[in-house]
């Protein structure tokens, strides 16, 4: 910046490099083209995207595989209004993101300036914080404050303003915050709580600890403590709770545990609120969380089971728990073993499964050659999303890191994630699975790819139907009475090639193989369209069953 006049977008890119930011992800419009204009002084790479939810999705992507703070940012008024969806995905995944939003100047507000919207009301009930700058010489301390609160307690997304009068003021070079004002505020858990709740989980026959989609970057941590205290570490992050199809039959065994901790878990509609028959009606509950509102949920919830809390970040806990775990770790270990064995189990027929339909593959045909393309590499990212095939992946695929769409339960961000996990992780394999559905969300994403030299492989099963609400049409009102569920058999790969990418077709399951393969070394954003037999997710599987000879069990995000 030397030689040219110090803007506020100036301290706000200096800002950026103090809190160690690598990438934003944006889409240009007129409220921010002085932090465009500042960030090309500071050396910040800028990825471009074709709409402001897949820059709001990219910055999700990154935070969830870095563990460092994703910001996007967007103009204001309808881009900020489009990126709004996209915020509810990460807050549900407790995502460190900041939605950095051009804005209206402050001068011209309430005079019917261009584009001029209450963003931050918008914002506020998809954010822990949001607010719009009122001083250009606040800027950096703005960024400061929601770094901090979007990387504090339970991580999720905040939202900051920037009116483009405050931009292009002037202010001040001097007094950019120190570093440490962009990290996360500590929240520790005190050695006496821990060495109490410790010993109260010790003391049960069958104890769990689980853990929520903000622990799912600290897989290490949550092996760590599952190792050193003997007890099942169980990571949930998928909205479909205990039924979670890479849980495998874990609903079994929580049916089964007399103590349960929720370490920065909720207990929410995925845990079934904690009641019978899901749970044991005798079940105690002990709960670590950054937010003490979710005590008086668990009260409502399960009333006097509630035995001990603690107010603390998750992974400070953890620290805390590792610090006091128990010598006598052999105690759980036949519990220990059971979790597991639940957790791994997958029907002994899934190795048989085929499509009867011509032309069709069934999604664990479209399935399985992915394996071995996720094996090469210790890096390598599984992104899954969209319905009933997203489900199938999660239940027969692992990878050493996963982005889901997450409890939000939101289908779309497959693309946008698989672009930010190759930025993420540069080095693995990068496979997005989605369905036909969801593709459609970003497809143009694909030129984003294109345009920055991205490759990635994205396996599309196309069933030409939104599958997940024909399932659920079908079971709860009959055949007769299917509505709305229809698509076209669209060549998504052919689409994929328009933009410049690689496609092929998939009609057979001799072919997917080696198409994956073809995908996976044309150097290209590349999809795999495959025309896939529309049936429902996989459900647990029941207790006889154990893993066929060849099948793979999930434990993600926690390695019980």
């Amino acid at each position: 910046m030397t030689g040219r006049s110090i803007r506020g977008a100036d301290a706000l890119a200096g800002a950026l490099v103090r809190a160690g930011v690598r990438q934003v992800f944006s889409l240009s419009g007129n409220h921010v083209m002085p932090v465009f204009d500042a960030l090309l002084e500071v050396g910040i790479g800028i990825v471009h995207t074709r709409h402001e939810a897949a820059a709001v999705h990219m910055a999700d992507a990154w935070a969830r595989l870095t563990g460092e703070p994703g910001i996007a940012l967007v103009t204001g008024g309808p881009g900020h209004a489009n990126a709004l969806s996209a915020l509810y995905t990460a807050l549900m995944a407790e995502s460190p993101v900041v939605l950095l939003s051009g804005h209206a100047p402050l001068g011209q507000l309430g005079m019917g300036s261009f584009q001029e919207m209450r963003q931050a009301e918008l914002a506020a009930p998809l954010t822990k914080a949001a607010w719009t700058s009122s001083e250009a010489g606040a800027l950096a301390a703005d960024l400061a404050r929601a770094t901090r609160i979007a990387r504090s307690g339970r991580p999720g997304p905040v939202n900051l303003n920037l009116p483009t009068d405050l931009l292009e003021a002037a202010v001040s070079a001097q007094g950019l915050p120190d570093a440490v004002a962009f990290g996360p505020a500590a929240m520790p858990l005190g050695a006496t709580a821990a060495a109490a709740l410790s010993a109260r989980l010790q003391r049960a026959a069958r104890p769990l600890i689980l853990v929520g989609p903000g622990c799912m970057t600290a897989g290490r941590r949550t092996a760590a403590l599952q190792d050193a205290t003997g007890i099942p570490v169980v990571g949930m992050e998928s909205p479909r709770g205990i039924q979670d199809p890479s849980l495998g039959a874990f609903g079994e065994v929580l049916a089964l545990a007399d103590c349960v901790l929720l370490l920065g878990k909720r207990l929410d509609f995925t845990l079934r609120f904690g009641k019978a028959p899901a749970w044991r009606a005798d079940c105690a509950l002990l709960q670590i969380d950054a937010d003490e509102a979710e005590f008086e949920r668990t009260r409502r919830a399960a009333g006097s089971r509630l035995e001990g809390t603690a107010a603390a970040d998750a992974v400070s806990a953890i620290d805390a728990l590792l610090d006091c775990a128990a010598a006598g770790r052999a105690a759980h270990a036949a519990w220990r073993a059971e979790v597991r064995d639940a957790i791994a189990r997958r029907p002994a027929g899934w190795a048989a499964a085929a499509s009867a339909r011509p032309g069709r593959l069934h999604p664990l045909q479209a399935l399985r050659p992915l394996q071995e393309l996720l094996d090469v590499h210790p890096d390598s990212v599984l992104v899954s999303d969209g319905g009933e095939f997203g489900q199938w992946a999660q239940a027969c695929l692992t990878a050493p890191h996963r982005v889901i769409n997450g409890v939000a339960g939101a289908i779309g961000a497959a693309l946008p994630f698989a672009i930010a996990a190759r930025l993420a992780r540069p080095a693995g394999a990068v496979i997005a699975v989605l369905g036909d559905g969801t593709f459609g969300f970003h497809a143009a994403e694909i030129d984003t790819a294109v345009r920055y030299g991205l490759p990635f492989v994205a396996v599309v099963g196309n069933d030409a139907r939104w599958n997940a609400e024909y399932q659920i049409q079908l079971r709860d009102y009959g055949a007769q009475r299917l509505i709305g569920c229809e698509l076209l058999p669209t060549r998504y790969d052919q689409v994929t090639a328009g933009f410049g990418g690689y496609g092929e077709q998939v009609c057979d399951p001799v072919s997917m193989a080696l198409a994956a393969r073809r995908a996976m070394d044309c150097g290209l954003p590349a999809c795999v369209n495959v025309m896939i037999e529309g049936v429902a997710a996989p459900v647990p599987a029941p207790r006889q069953a154990r893993v066929a000879p060849g099948e793979r069990g999930v434990a993600h995000g926690g390695s019980a």
